[in-house]
């Protein structure tokens, strides 16, 4: 494959944003963070529980950490990488969830690994198949559309990971000057 390829030009789009801004992001993420819940609503328990709930209710509960990376690596990279290209089975009621934040972050490696992977083997005429009967709304959509939804939702829930970790960090500290 050339380096212009189109599946290479996904992968990219994902991998850039992976390796540039979200993982960096995450490094040294403790425990406390992974579980912190700002309000009450969804996540990963220590136990491997998870909240969930479909469809969600209205509103739809604010997710932790936890909640958002486990979204990632099972409905996001782990079902797919199973549907598409041989990965192990993978579903939200059988998922052996991360109890800890270092177990969490093996899983989203090793489950963004299995998915890049999978992207970067295609070639142009997989790209234009549709995606098939396991893809739901997607079903009859080429599987370029489905690589460019799931870059968008890890960017997405990156950024709310992101954003989580901000929050957690300004209001966790006790070494905000006086003024």
């Amino acid at each position: 494959m050339s380096s212009t390829s189109l599946a290479t030009q996904l992968a990219d789009q994902l991998d850039f944003h992976w390796t540039q801004q979200l993982r960096p992001r995450l490094a040294g993420l403790t425990d406390d963070e992974y579980f912190w819940q700002p309000v009450p609503g969804w996540t990963v328990h220590r136990d491997g529980g998870i909240d969930f709930d479909y469809p969600p209710p209205q509103p739809e509960p604010l997710t932790t950490i936890a909640w958002r990376m486990a979204h990632v690596i099972v409905g996001v990279f782990a079902v797919r990488s199973h549907s598409h290209f041989g990965g192990p089975p993978a579903d939200y009621s059988s998922w052996q969830y991360a109890t800890d934040a270092a177990t969490a972050l093996r899983q989203w490696d090793d489950e963004y690994a299995r998915w890049m992977s999978g992207v970067r083997g295609l070639d142009d005429a997989a790209l234009a198949m549709p995606c098939g009967p396991a893809e739901g709304p997607y079903a009859d959509e080429p599987m370029t559309t489905l690589v460019l939804h799931i870059n968008r939702e890890v960017i997405h829930h990156g950024a709310e990971i992101s954003l989580l970790r901000d929050l957690y960090t300004h209001t966790h500290t006790h070494t905000h000057k006086e003024k």
